[in-house]
């Protein structure tokens, strides 16, 4: 490997080479906010002007520029476009010139994602750095991955992470389409759905991960069941806004089978029918069950409640045959046992 090759691996020479890209852009920045300001100011004087008016007195720039001008000035408010004798004119809609000047920087400066250095683009440093090295602004701004005129997808990934940050990006999952487009001009229902969807990808493959690995291959006891509820429902345990009721079927050993949902909303020992909690452990051919439900307070401490709907499967199971294992509560604040408490 000759020696430029190797000096344009050293983090130095990437440095140098950001510093370099970075005052290209914020030269070819200024030619054209010069470009477009003399194009304006050779219209802002005349009230009411056609567009060959236009387009005669900006001989130095190409016609298509000028028109693009025009119409981007109209479709911001600043002009109204009108017809007459089959001719385009248009009619300036603001007094104060500081407003357009305003809208010349704005076109200029607004940090579209290929306007930015190479090295400080969110994609291109995630490719050589790696994902884990990318802020929380930068990971939104990929998922978002494309702005609107006036902010980019940088920007709508800074405002997002933002604004969340007091509350937890965690609660990010939760907020609505309607809630985040206050927050970012470019949240459309593509960019909502890419986030969603990214966020619910994580989570199962982190769950995944973070279970399969660690589940007790038998459940001997209290201890064994928590730590299996607690692993398996931990989604339900944190994201649960309604209390659902499941079984897990075991087998001759103990061991794990299969988990049923039986019930959605609050628990009640006349809600969960024991032919349904049965059924679902007599079709899995097991010999004893847990059952689990969550408590979206958080608190996992076993109501009255719980304690009546335990006893009674209990007794169902004993004339079944199919052994009422443990009941495990599962919430934010951890796992406990119902059988513990009684």
């Amino acid at each position: 490997m000759d020696l430029i090759a190797m000096l344009e691996l050293t983090p130095r020479a990437k440095t140098v080479r950001t510093k370099v890209r970075r005052r290209e852009c914020e030269a070819m920045s200024a030619v054209r906010l010069e470009k477009l300001r003399g194009a304006v100011r050779s219209i802002r004087e005349e009230k009411v002007f056609s567009v060959d008016w236009a387009k005669t007195q900006c001989r130095d720039l190409a016609p298509a520029y000028v028109t693009k001008i025009l119409k981007q000035l109209a479709k911001d408010g600043h002009l109204e476009a009108c017809k007459e004798n089959k001719q385009t004119y248009y009619k300036w809609l603001v007094e104060d010139p500081r407003e357009v000047d305003h809208w010349i920087e704005k076109q200029v400066y607004r940090q579209q994602v290929k306007s930015v250095p190479l090295a400080d683009r969110p994609r291109e440093q995630l490719l050589e750095l790696g994902v884990e090295k990318l802020t929380d602004a930068q990971l939104l701004a990929i998922l978002i991955r494309v702005g609107v005129p006036g902010e980019s997808a940088v920007q709508a990934g800074l405002a997002l992470a933002s604004r969340f940050e007091e509350r937890g990006l965690a609660r990010l999952i939760d907020a609505s389409l309607q809630e985040l487009k206050p927050i970012t001009k470019a949240m459309r229902s593509d960019s909502y759905c890419q986030i969603m969807a990214g966020i619910e990808l994580g989570r199962r493959i982190a769950s995944m991960r973070d279970i399969e690995p660690v589940l007790p291959e038998r459940i001997r006891g209290s201890d064994d069941a928590i730590a299996y509820c607690s692993r398996r429902f931990s989604r339900l345990a944190a994201d649960g806004v309604q209390e659902e009721f499941h079984i897990v079927s075991l087998d001759t050993q103990h061991g794990p089978i299969a988990s049923h949902r039986i019930t959605v909303g609050t628990l009640d020992a006349s809600l969960v029918h024991p032919r349904e909690v049965f059924r679902a452990a007599i079709r899995d051919s097991a010999s004893a069950v847990l059952l689990v439900h969550n408590h979206p307070s958080g608190d996992p401490t076993p109501s009255r409640e719980d304690i009546a709907v335990t006893d009674r499967l209990s007794k169902v199971g004993e004339l079944v045959g199919i052994r009422v294992l443990d009941h495990i509560v599962v919430a934010k604040g951890g796992g406990r046992s119902v059988m513990a408490q009684r």
